[in-house]
């Protein structure tokens, strides 16, 4: 269906794009640091979900239809937006709370960590955006069938973006069980990690509806 080389271009890009850090990776890391690799390993099988939302949207025109529209654009980016900002204010939150000698921030559990993924991944529309502009220019019209097409390549996309993130639950879990003897580092780290997914609501926020 796809032409080989073209795959071959499409899987080099998505993988660059998958390794480059947003919303998902910080809140893996994040939950990670607070609640372990358990924990860690479930939010990124939660972004996948949430990837796997886009791209079936995408692949049936409704991601067409909130990007052209700017009121439902303007919901869904507020809501992702909003959403990250309280995640990453909650994570900030709970490492200083630690770090004043309050109580430690008790693992939020695999189906939370799970549906939070979730939520992080399907609100945000810039994964929409990003598949209906960087997918269709890898499609054969010729070839047909050209929804499949596009749930098949996003798929592929998802399938590594959910894997960097498992790499960087793996690392993070490595860093919490290394520092366990330096509590203040992994306190901090959260707070990065907290602190990256304010800035990261604040610009999703911020974000202006693609042209066209």
């Amino acid at each position: 269906m796809v032409d080989l080389t073209q795959f071959l271009l499409y899987l080099a890009a998505a993988l660059l794009l998958a390794v480059t850090p947003g919303p998902g990776l910080f809140y893996v890391a994040a939950r990670t640091l607070a609640g372990g690799r358990a924990e860690g390993v479930a939010s990124s099988l939660g972004t996948g979900l949430g990837g796997l939302v886009h791209v079936l949207a995408g692949s049936l025109g409704v991601s067409a239809l909130v990007l052209a529209s700017a009121d439902l654009f303007t919901a869904l980016k507020l809501a992702g937006a909003a959403y990250l900002v309280w995640l990453g204010l909650r994570t900030v939150r709970d490492a200083s709370a630690v770090l004043d000698g309050g109580p430690a921030a008790p693992a939020v559990g695999l189906r939370r960590a799970f549906r939070e993924g979730v939520l992080v991944e399907a609100l945000n529309p810039k994964t929409a955006a990003f598949f209906l502009a960087f997918v269709p220019q890898f499609l054969d019209p010729a070839a047909g069938h050209v929804a499949l097409q596009f749930v098949l390549l996003g798929a592929v996309s998802v399938v590594l973006n959910t894997l960097a993130d498992i790499a960087v639950a793996f690392a993070a879990s490595g860093m919490r069980d290394g520092a366990a003897t330096r509590p203040n580092l992994i306190r901090r780290l959260r707070q990065a990690s907290g602190g990256a997914m304010v800035a990261l609501g604040i610009g999703l926020a911020l974000a202006k509806r693609p042209a066209g």
